[in-house]
């Protein structure tokens, strides 16, 4: 089978283009040796069926860090590349056009972003473009499919060409000749949009707009979530699941250890949700009644943030402010990441230089930064009580993020390097590409989620069946009694919060806890040990030491956040 290579720098739309060529049937895994991610799909030219690898973004052959010594490795195993150029930055990203034909393989140039170059006013000669590097070039947008039928015609015709080898002062020499005579640019003025971009990235104004740009991600979340609760999830429980529950419950006599085991217990011969703790009543009502919602609404406003081009403007703005607890700017991206999931926001600590800004960024994940599954529970455990129970437990985060990075940057040695990062223009996100994201990140949420709720669920029904609870609450009861104010039937969702920190939040529901004990319990659970995906993921990144060490600094410090807030609420 022939592999056909996707390469270019990074931010020239390589996944939009990947995800055109190959659809939703794609595998990500690590290159061998290394922990660098790639994605890999398949696609029918004509009558034959080919690979599509999207090799990590790169701008040169002399690689600078890991993700590009693997791209680097990658090019010996394609047939076929398509090197992805931004039209609207064609002289900075020739440069890897020439070093990539010198490697005398097959290679098409992809001009990508093609009409955003027309609108900014930029002509591109394609014909003399086409000429002068001897390679078919293909104007192409990938958000919409312009210039792929053209590009997919002549990926088998296209043939090596031998180039000679250049020092690097001769490239930019043909850089600027080849642009001299194939690009145009008309002056024209900023438009609206252009303008917005200046004003997000000045301190003045990008640091409000930023707030407000928080706030009203949440809102929607919010609103979205709520909404869907309220107007299809509780309607389709109340009027067909729950009917069905009872009929079950009719069946099986009303009592005994299956009855309790799948229904749970009935409160005042009805269905409680939150408080039968049955594997068909509680166990399905958390993940797809209480949590799913907020799931869908939180990852559809996370896809518009990520394809837009904003979040590479707030690590701009965060700079100065990440060097003080020990990380630079581009920090916030896996920090950003990290909201949807701490495993993919640690495995993008990759991109940061040093071992010692790696463990920070994922200590600190681990701590301060509550997932998107996480976030939606404590909102729907603590938003009907108003806004300012969130408020404490985001400001409690947002401290302890900060303090412990700060004591991080002081204590560990090493320093900081500054911030290097290109900013794409804004762009409308493509809705394909959000739905694709959507659609995989829900499914893998409920296939992860849904299982540990029932083992969650299960495992209280079987404890207060056979009498054990008490048992195992009264071991722990002099910390979470004593310590952080809580009744000890916290204790399981304490210990669940190891396999899923999500529905160990939605088993706060049921004990009936006061507001203030709901805000001490979602702080504790949210920096507490992390969760068993991320536990893995910070062993696998940071090696056993170096995650025994984190470990160590999130039960200190969820002992110590803990009881600060019994103490102070």
């Amino acid at each position: 089978m022939r592999k056909i290579l996707l390469i270019g720098n990074p931010n020239v739309g390589k996944s939009v283009f990947f995800s055109r060529l190959t659809g939703v049937h794609v595998i990500s895994s690590n290159y061998p040796g290394t922990t660098v991610e790639y994605t890999k799909g398949y696609t029918l030219i004509g009558q034959e069926k080919v690979e599509v690898i999207d090799v990590p973004g790169t701008y040169t052959l002399t690689p600078t860090c890991k993700a590009e010594e693997v791209a680097c490795q990658m090019m010996a195993e394609g047939d076929v590349l398509i090197n992805i150029v931004d039209a609207t930055n064609l002289e900075r990203n020739l440069y890897l056009t020439i070093e990539l034909m010198e490697k005398k393989v097959p290679i098409i140039v992809a001009l990508n972003f093609s009409d955003e170059a027309e609108h900014k006013g930029i002509k591109i000669d394609v014909q003399a473009l086409s000429k002068w590097l001897a390679v078919p070039v293909v104007p192409t947008v990938a958000v919409t499919g312009q210039g792929f039928a053209m590009l997919t015609a002549e990926i088998f015709r296209t043939r090596a060409r031998a180039v000679r080898q250049h020092s690097l002062v001769e490239r930019w020499e043909d850089v600027g000749k080849l642009i001299s005579r194939v690009q145009q640019i008309e002056q024209r003025r900023h438009t609206l949009v252009e303008w917005l971009q200046d004003l997000t990235i000045r301190p003045l104004t990008g640091l409000p707009m930023a707030l407000v740009v928080a706030f009203l991600a949440f809102a929607v979340v919010r609103f979205i979530g709520e909404g869907l609760i309220h107007y299809l999830f509780e309607p389709f429980f109340a009027n067909f699941y729950t009917p069905l529950v009872m009929q079950m419950s009719k069946l099986l006599g009303g009592w005994g250890f299956l009855h309790h085991i799948l229904i749970g217990n009935l409160i005042d011969g009805q269905v409680d949700y939150f408080q039968s703790f049955g594997l068909l009543t509680t166990g399905i009502f958390i993940p797809l009644g209480a949590v799913a919602p907020y799931i869908f609404s939180f990852y559809l406003v996370l896809g518009v943030l990520e394809d837009s081009g904003y979040l590479p403007r707030l690590a701009i703005l965060l700079d100065t402010f990440l060097h003080r607890i020990g990380l630079h700017g581009f920090a916030i991206v896996p920090t950003i990441l990290g909201f949807g999931c701490n495993v993919p926001g640690i495995m993008a600590t990759r991109i940061l230089e040093s071992r010692r800004e790696r463990f920070i960024a994922s200590t600190l994940i681990s701590i301060g930064v509550p997932c998107s599954a996480l976030q939606v529970m404590i909102i729907g455990v603590l938003g009907r009580y108003g806004a300012w129970p969130l408020l404490t437990v985001y400001l409690s985060l947002f401290i302890s993020w900060l303090v412990i990075g700060f004591v991080l940057n002081q204590a560990l040695p090493g320093f900081s390097p500054e911030l290097l990062l290109e900013i794409p223009p804004y762009r409308l996100p493509p809705l394909k590409i959000i739905y694709i994201k959507l659609k995989y990140r829900i499914k893998s949420f409920l296939f992860e989620a849904l299982p540990i709720v029932l083992v969650g669920v299960g495992l209280v029904n079987l404890l207060y069946y056979f009498g054990l609870f008490n048992f195992v609450a009264n071991l722990a009861a002099p910390v979470v009694a004593s310590l952080w104010g809580l009744p000890k039937e916290t204790v399981l969702p304490i210990v669940i919060g190891f396999l899923r920190k999500d529905v160990a939040v939605g088993m706060l529901l049921p004990l009936q806890l006061t507001i203030k004990q709901l805000i001490v319990a979602s702080v504790v659970l949210s920096m507490f040990f992390p969760c068993i995906a991320t536990f893995v993921v910070l062993l696998r990144e940071l090696g056993a030491k170096e995650t025994a060490k984190a470990t160590a600094i999130m039960i200190f410090a969820a002992l110590l956040a803990g009881g600060l807030l019994n103490f102070f609420l």
